[in-house]
């Protein structure tokens, strides 16, 4: 059985199984699904708790298995956790987590978590997950995505009594609020809490968040590449200084527009040879939100501006590598701002 993050407390409040797999990236999001977890078993009288880490193909699994399979002279129930930092079992751990997820649906007295990282396309379809899919509960963890920050937050300011104002001066105070945390939950969570400490429950001023709230965003490549194809200059504009002030390569920066500029090229190219648009979106690799975003923005774009920017991305790649060129920036990171302005621009929302 699949479910959502959002989903769990509604699941344990029907009734604990003996069997949960929580995989996704977020610090925060997978704490909060564990200690969920945890409580429920502790109010069913799961006392006692075992914790194994199985780092790397080679780990040890029997200890997992025994634990699955003796009752402790001390406790009636137990809780198991499994954390697999690697998302990536071996062959030991395939056959274990199968054994595992086949013998903890028969007993009461055992729960078993398995803590898992963001899974790709092939761990999803894997024999050991499917079993634990179907012998018991995935939580699927979604990250958090710029869009929704704001709405987040402000579930989060409503579950500790406050809120915003109404109207678009509330708007901008959950604006600001997630241009400060932006990728970084837990810091987003811990802000929040402050502010409870700060003020009572009730409505929040603009000026009393922002006196409060410090500015812990962190800031990711890819997370910038979207922002480019989603035309948001000002959120692209600060996410670069963002990067560059945390010390990032700004070849990997590079990398991640290079990647888009040339998948974009490929598909219209592929397109203006009369391939249909979904089948060219699948050939180049390009599913889920990226899609989407591809479908806006090349009807808009000609194949010679594509090429355009193919030419000014290998003329950056010299730049962040030390090579000069004497119709652009120096400096790598003023090169790749105005990489990146460049294709913003032409795919801003006219």
């Amino acid at each position: 059985m699949q479910i959502s993050g959002h989903q769990l407390n509604a699941q344990l409040q029907r009734g604990l199984r003996s069997l949960y797999t929580v995989h996704g990236d977020d610090p925060l999001l997978q704490q909060e699904a564990l200690d969920a977890i945890r409580a429920a078993a502790r109010a069913q009288g799961h006392t006692e708790r075992h914790v194994f880490t199985m780092a790397g193909a080679h780990a040890d699994w029997s200890a997992v298995l025994q634990a699955g399979q003796a009752m402790s002279l001390f406790a009636e129930r137990q809780l198991v956790e499994v954390r697999i930092p690697s998302g990536k079992p071996g062959k030991e751990g395939t056959l274990a987590l199968q054994r595992l997820a086949e013998s903890v649906v028969a007993s009461d007295a055992l729960v078993v978590v398995v803590a898992l990282p963001r899974l790709d396309a092939a761990a999803l379809k894997s024999a050991w997950f499917a079993a634990l899919e179907s012998h018991g509960v995935a939580v699927r963890l979604e990250p958090v995505e710029r869009a929704q920050l704001p709405t987040w937050i402000a579930q989060r300011l409503q579950a500790q009594g406050q809120r915003v104002e109404p109207g678009e001066a509330g708007q901008r105070t959950l604006a600001f609020m997630a241009d400060r945390v932006e990728g970084n939950l837990l810091a987003a969570h811990q802000e929040i809490q402050k502010l409870a400490l700060l003020h009572p429950p009730g409505v929040l001023t603009f000026e009393q968040v922002e006196s409060a709230v410090l500015d812990v965003a962190r800031y990711d490549p890819f997370k910038l590449a979207e922002a480019v194809l989603d035309g948001q200059a000002l959120r692209v504009q600060r996410m670069l200084d963002g990067l560059q002030a945390e010390g990032t390569a700004p070849v990997l920066v590079h990398w991640a527009l290079a990647e888009d500029i040339r998948a974009l090229w490929r598909v219209k190219t592929a397109v203006a040879e009369g391939k249909p648009l979904p089948l060219a979106l699948r050939e180049q690799r390009v599913w889920g939100p990226k899609e989407k975003r591809f479908e806006r923005v090349l009807p808009r774009l000609a194949l010679a501006q594509l090429a355009g920017w193919l030419q000014a991305a290998h003329t950056v790649d010299g730049i962040v590598k030390g090579l000069r060129d004497p119709r652009w920036p120096t400096d790598a990171w003023q090169a790749l701002h105005r990489l990146a302005q460049t294709v913003c621009q032409a795919c801003a929302t006219r």
